[in-house]
């Protein structure tokens, strides 16, 4: 524990252990993903593996400094049934960068590495985008209603593309993950929505809209978490500090429903309204468990 220096201190030390265990871990992810690019089934199951527990061995190191600089005290519910075996699609509320590596944190080994859906022009980010294409994070590319308006011959080839994308989860189990609300919470970003929720920003139903109509018979279910920082929203900086002393975290696992499975969101305006209906239904529960939380465990000064 490290809690007797100066937070500045713990910060810097935090920083330079990511910062190696990123790239040790990178470069030996690259070297594995050369040994994938051979056309052997064998290479390829065996490169997989090693990539997986690759990501799985990040994580825990990040865990290792998290601990080092903060003992962090964890107030976690609702994980009782989780299976490694299985695959799942992961929410949750976003109030914070912090929220993912809390969630790689706690679900680490429990459930598979998540998996985001990127955009396809975060590939070219320096290293980190090699990294993501190497653990085989599904990139699409979505097109904008203006875009399609002009070029209606590629209405539907995003999700088309990203089904070929999620083919290679068919046989392998996979946790996906989404932001429902698609951006950090903020007042400002509150207030300008006019959002009916306290502490929620409204959700966006279309991203895991998306992902069920693209693989939602392979998912077991999906885990809907609820994340509540005492303290108040921290930033990436308190994280590496040390400033995090209480993290309280709530997951629901929720079947999906077989009616929301297989349907075209952006073009069956029944099956659009029905699910945002499901959604914000959802929101309003998380809204009042939030609630709940900040009675439960009110910040401490």
């Amino acid at each position: 524990m490290l809690d007797f220096l100066p937070a500045p201190l713990r910060g810097v030390i935090a920083s330079l252990l990511l910062a190696l265990n990123t790239i040790l871990l990178c470069s030996f992810l690259f070297c594995v993903a050369l040994i994938k690019a051979l056309p052997f089934a064998i290479t390829q199951r065996v490169a997989g593996w090693l990539m997986s527990h690759t990501h799985e061995a990040w994580i825990s190191n990040n865990k290792g400094w998290m601990n080092l600089v903060r003992r962090t005290r964890w107030h976690l519910s609702g994980l009782q049934g989780l299976d490694y075996k299985h695959s799942y699609l992961i929410t949750s509320n976003h109030q914070s960068w912090v929220d993912i590596l809390v969630l790689q944190y706690v679900l680490n080994r429990r459930i598979q590495p998540l998996k985001f859906f990127l955009k396809q022009e975060l590939i070219w980010v320096p290293v980190i985008g090699l990294a993501w294409w190497a653990l085989g994070f599904p990139f699409m590319k979505r097109y904008s209603k203006a875009y399609l308006a002009k070029h209606p011959e590629k209405k539907g080839k995003d999700l088309e593309t990203t089904r070929k994308t999620c083919a290679k989860f068919r046989n392998n189990p996979v946790g996906i993950f989404n932001f429902v609300e698609g951006t950090r919470f903020t007042e400002s970003k509150h207030a300008q929505q006019q959002s009916p929720f306290k502490y929620l920003l409204k959700p966006k139903a279309g991203g895991i809209a998306f992902v069920l109509d693209a693989m939602g018979e392979q998912l077991e279910s999906i885990v809907n978490v609820t994340i509540h920082y005492p303290a108040g929203r921290p930033g990436f900086w308190d994280l590496l500090c040390g400033n995090v002393r209480d993290v309280v975290v709530h997951f629901e696992e929720l079947k999906i429903p077989q009616q929301f499975i297989g349907k075209n969101y952006d073009q069956d305006g029944e099956y659009r309204l029905q699910f945002q209906g499901w959604i914000n239904q959802l929101w309003l529960d998380k809204d009042a468990l939030l609630e709940q939380m900040h009675r439960e465990y009110p910040a401490k000064h």
